[in-house]
């Protein structure tokens, strides 16, 4: 397809799916001529990683007139690649939601059915690829925010291991879970893009060092095998579960049991934990990384209100944050004062140990990081994606009123996979429906898990 067609189609998606904050309005004609492994292919990348040639807004106020002066990492990479950055996509603000309804550019739409939220906080790069206007996209990851939109899109969605990615340029939410995480309607598609993205980056402090790299290529190549054993936590088959994702699950399970594949009933006792564990964890970064956001460093200040402080909690800088946000922060500034930080925070460390332990006794080869030996011998980890079908538009804005926790339950089973710091990829159960079944393996084993899903998608 040419570029002046690129062009057209992405003013007829956004105008469908209000999918992007910036887009091109004319063909980069100098790019596209750029060869590279992904010579001319379109990419479509979250509004909180920074680019020069677009503004970074992340979908907040207090950022709506920032450009900045460098590109990520991820984004330089992706342009010596040959890829063609067609815009920047809507995302809930700061990446705080898994909805897509938390934003100053107005909800995305699902290209399923317009009825349907899309999911968040990558909703944008969901939908830019659900609609067919970008070849791929790149989202962040911090409790399932890739993974949910591509169940909710019927696309691929795909979390590589903590640190394989740089995310220096990525705007912060909580640096201890955030991974930038590659969607596409192929599995080819994610894996070339992941074979460009995935280096050693020296000005990320939580980039995984060369040496670490080569010492899981050797341990993932010693412990490969034809048909690798399968595991299904019994704590991820709930009764909650609804009953056509539930039984697309089984099915799935069944192609899989015909195909040869051993599969075992395994337990991760900790997973009950991961939901409290995250909510107290994750705004207790996001509250420490928002305070940058002062007026001064980052952020507008209001004049005539800048120094009327005493009788708000927000001051003038700070107000321009969304609803979510300030929620957040509220609750992570709760969880690191002198109290909750005992009860609370402290806790939830040891509890997200306690759960990587439980991960890692399941694989076959030690954890690089903890250093913890395998107990038993699952090289990969099966779960549904999504608890239910994805809530419509009318009916979120009234059950977030009567109780913020039904969004925060979206997270469920894509929450315990980020704690752990695992490779994780979601794909569709069934092609066109918003549902979709998660494949994790052991940290550093991403190849292995694009493999198996190559060989075994539904």
């Amino acid at each position: 397809m040419s570029l002046t067609k690129i062009v057209d189609r992405i003013r007829t998606a956004q105008s469908k799916f209000n999918i992007f904050t910036s887009h091109i309005t004319t063909p980069p004609l100098a790019t596209a001529s750029k060869g590279g492994p992904l010579s001319n292919r379109t990419a479509a990348i979250k509004d909180n990683i920074v680019t020069k040639d677009f503004p970074t807004t992340c979908a907040s106020n207090i950022l709506k007139d920032y450009t900045s002066p460098f590109d990520a990492t991820v984004v330089s990479l992706l342009k010596d690649a040959g890829a063609v950055t067609i815009g920047k996509t809507n995302l809930d603000e700061f990446g705080m939601g898994s909805l897509g309804m938390h934003t100053i550019f107005n909800p995305v739409k699902n290209p399923l059915n317009t009825d349907w939220c899309i999911g968040g906080s990558s909703s944008g790069s969901a939908a830019a690829v659900a609609s067919g206007v970008a070849d791929f996209s790149l989202g962040t990851d911090t409790g399932g925010s890739v993974r949910l939109p591509s169940a909710y899109s019927s696309i691929i969605g795909f979390k590589p291991s903590y640190g394989r990615i740089s995310r220096w340029g990525v705007v912060a939410f909580a640096q201890s879970l955030d991974t930038v995480g590659i969607m596409a309607r192929d599995i080819d598609t994610v894996a070339k893009v992941y074979d460009v993205l995935d280096k050693y980056d020296r000005r990320d402090p939580t980039s995984l060092s060369q040496n670490l790299r080569d010492e899981l290529e050797k341990k993932a190549s010693r412990m490969s095998r034809t048909k690798p054993n399968i595991g299904i936590p019994q704590e991820f088959i709930q009764g909650e579960l609804s009953p056509e994702i539930k039984e697309s699950f089984l099915k799935y399970i069944d192609s899989l049991l015909q195909k040869g594949y051993d599969i075992y009933p395994v337990s991760i006792p900790s997973i009950k934990d991961a939901l409290s564990v995250y909510y107290t964890l994750a705004p207790a970064e996001a509250a420490s990384n928002l305070a940058r956001y002062d007026g001064v460093r980052y952020g507008t200040k209001d004049p005539e209100t800048a120094d009327i402080v005493d009788d708000k909690f927000f001051n003038a800088a700070r107000s321009n944050f969304g609803p979510e946000v300030k929620n957040r922060i509220i609750l992570g500034n709760y969880n690191l004062c002198s109290d909750g930080y005992k009860n609370n925070f402290i806790k939830a460390q040891k509890l997200r140990v306690q759960m990587i332990n439980q991960f890692d006794r399941l694989f076959p080869f030690e954890n690089v990081l903890t250093r913890n030996k395998p107990v038993e011998d699952i090289d990969i980890i099966i779960c549904p994606t999504n608890l239910m079908p994805p809530p419509l538009t009318k009916s979120v804005s009234q059950t977030e009123k009567k109780n913020p926790l039904h969004e925060y339950m979206n997270d469920i089973y894509t929450i315990p996979m980020s704690l752990a710091g695992l490779p994780t990829i979601s794909f569709p159960l069934s092609s066109g429906k918003p549902w979709g079944v998660q494949i994790a393996t052991q940290y550093g084993n991403d190849k292995a898990l694009l493999d198996f899903v190559k060989a075994n998608s539904a």
